[in-house]
């Protein structure tokens, strides 16, 4: 997995529902296949600001990595997945999963 600054990134526009559930799909096993489904442990609402993702809903504080706060999950123009987040600083930083992280929800 590599964090990447934003201005290396295009993001697309809009998701279809394919690639909206293939996001949830991964986020679900990403954190465990928690039994209350993705929808009850970490809601996600589809979002076109800027650019399209799903987004953690602003109620919840989602973290990962002990300190940083999951923001957003979306789709590369070129297919990747990536993952946006508040580090400590509250500075947000992007990691973009490889093919097998996405493949076997693999976590950080």
């Amino acid at each position: 997995m590599n964090t990447v600054t934003v201005d290396k990134l295009t993001f697309k526009k809009t998701l279809s529902m394919i690639e909206q559930f293939s996001i949830k799909d991964f986020l679900f096993k990403w954190v465990g296949r928690p039994p209350e489904g993705i929808d009850d442990f970490l809601p996600l609402e589809y979002t076109e600001y800027v650019f399209a993702k799903m987004e953690a809903i602003p109620e919840i504080a989602f973290v990962i990595n002990g300190n940083e706060h999951f923001r957003y999950a979306t789709i590369t123009e070129a297919n990747q997945m990536v993952i946006g987040f508040l580090d400590s600083n509250n500075e947000l930083k992007h990691r973009v999963l490889s093919l097998d992280e996405v493949l076997i929800g693999k976590h950080f």
